[in-house]
């Protein structure tokens, strides 16, 4: 059984899962679409466009792996329901703080990856 922990845990399995397909999904997309540029002949410049994609996916990817909704620890949430623990809202004021201090973490984190991501694949588009 899972519990909430503040800025640790605040969803379980099968949120866990949605975010993780949400973020393969998304992943996939963006290779996808990388690729087609790429061997269609289109200008490097399109693969910017990859950019959001591979955010989301990231996020989704993170989310799962580090049991953390960035959504439900901005609004002072927890689903934690289908792990056999319960959904509720958070009132203790550092427990909120955490929650939305992680939930930054995440986004960071997931931006840096996707600016990083761009950059290599704009950079293979550009060589190649």
């Amino acid at each position: 059984m899972s519990e909430y922990r503040p800025g640790v845990c605040n969803i379980g399995c099968d949120e866990r899962r949605k975010r993780r397909l949400l973020g393969v999904s998304s992943v996939l997309a963006a290779a996808g679409y990388a690729l087609f540029v790429l061997v269609s002949g289109r200008p490097e410049t399109a693969l910017v466009a990859t950019l959001p994609l591979w955010f989301c996916g990231f996020v989704g990817l993170f989310q799962h792996r580090l049991s953390f909704c960035v959504a439900f620890g901005m609004m002072a949430r927890y689903d934690l329901e289908e792990s056999g623990g319960d959904t509720g809202t958070i009132s203790e004021a550092e427990a909120v703080r955490r929650d939305r201090r992680r939930a930054a973490e995440v986004v960071g984190y997931a931006a840096l990856a996707a600016v990083v991501t761009t950059g290599a694949v704009y950079s293979v588009g550009f060589v190649a």
